[in-house]
C-alpha cells in the first residue's frame, strides 16, 4: 500500500459493510490507514476487509451492534488488541427510517433514536476515552441534512441527527483543548443500497426539484469529504457541520429564468 494521508493511522468506520460506510473504509485503506471495519453484518464487514487486504492494507472486520454498550467496548478492546491505538472514529452506522409523524410507534421512535443518535454517542465517548490516553485523534460524525431542515417522514430520522449535529458541536467544544478534533457531515441524499429502499420515485423527484445539481451523490462524494475531515488537512476545523448536499442548503426558488 503506498503512504498516504492516513500512513500508520489506525481508523474505526462504523456501518462501513455497505454504502458510504464501505467507500470510507477503502479510501481509509487506500490512504495508508489500518481499518477497522465495524458493521452488525458480519458477512458484509469481512467482504470489505477481504478487499482492503487484497489492495494491500490492514484491515479488521468487527461484528457490532453500536447500539449496545457492551459490544461497543469489545469493538474497542479488538482494535487496540489488533492495532494498539485508535486515531480516527467515522460514526457513520445508523438505518434510514420515513414514516409520517402520526404514525409511528414508541417502538418505531425508539429504535431510530437508540441506533442512530445513542449509537453514535456511545462509539464516540468509548474511543475518546482512548484518544485522551495517546494525546488526541479526530472523530467525524455523520449526520444528516434531514437533521437541520423539516421533511416529511423525517421525525425520528431528522430528530436523530439533529442530535448528532448538536452532539458534534458539545464533544468539539469540551475535546479540543485535550486534542481530539471533532466534526460532522450532513449528506445529500446519496446513492445507496439503503436510500434506493426508501426513496421511491416520487421522493427522487422532489429531491430533484430542490437540488441545483440535479442528482444524488455517489458514495465516493461523502467518502472524500470524510477523509479530509480525519485527516490533518482540517486541523483548525473543529465543531464544524459540513453539508455534502449538492446545494441543497443553499438553494431557494429554482426556475429556468426567461
Amino acid at each position: 500500500m503506498p503512504n498516504g494521508r492516513f500512513q500508520g493511522k489506525v481508523s474505526i468506520v462504523t456501518g462501513s459493510g455497505q454504502g458510504i460506510g464501505r467507500e470510507i473504509a477503502l479510501a481509509m485503506g487506500r490512504e495508508g490507514a489500518s481499518v477497522v471495519v465495524a458493521d452488525w453484518n458480519e458477512i458484509k464487514a469481512r467482504e470489505v476487509a477481504s478487499e482492503i487486504g487484497a489492495a494491500g492494507g490492514a484491515a479488521l472486520p468487527v461484528k457490532v451492534d453500536i447500539s449496545d454498550a457492551g459490544q461497543v467496548e469489545a469493538m474497542v478492546r479488538q482494535t487496540l488488541a489488533a492495532f494498539g491505538r485508535i486515531d480516527v472514529l467515522v460514526n457513520n452506522a445508523g438505518i434510514g427510517h420515513v414514516k409520517p409523524f402520526l404514525s409511528i410507534t414508541l417502538e418505531e421512535w425508539n429504535r431510530v433514536l437508540t441506533i442512530n443518535l445513542t449509537g453514535q454517542f456511545l462509539c464516540a465517548q468509548a474511543v475518546a476515552r482512548v484518544m485522551l490516553q495517546q494525546g488526541g485523534g479526530r472523530i467525524v460524525n455523520v449526520a444528516s441534512i434531514s437533521g437541520e431542515r423539516g421533511g416529511t417522514g423525517r421525525a425520528a430520522y431528522g430528530a436523530a441527527k439533529a442530535g448528532v449535529i448538536l452532539l458534534t458541536k458539545v464533544m468539539a467544544v469540551e475535546l479540543a483543548a485535550k486534542g481530539i478534533g471533532v466534526n460532522a457531515i450532513s449528506p445529500g441524499p446519496t446513492e445507496t443500497e439503503q436510500v434506493r429502499q426508501c426513496h421511491d420515485d416520487a421522493t427522487r423527484a422532489a429531491y430533484h426539484s430542490v437540488l441545483p445539481i440535479k442528482r444524488y451523490a455517489a458514495p465516493s462524494e461523502i467518502a472524500n469529504t470524510a477523509l479530509f475531515l480525519a485527516s490533518q488537512e482540517s486541523s483548525f476545523v473543529n465543531g464544524h457541520i459540513l453539508n455534502v448536499d449538492g446545494g441543497f442548503g443553499a438553494a431557494g426558488l429554482i426556475f429556468e429564468p426567461r
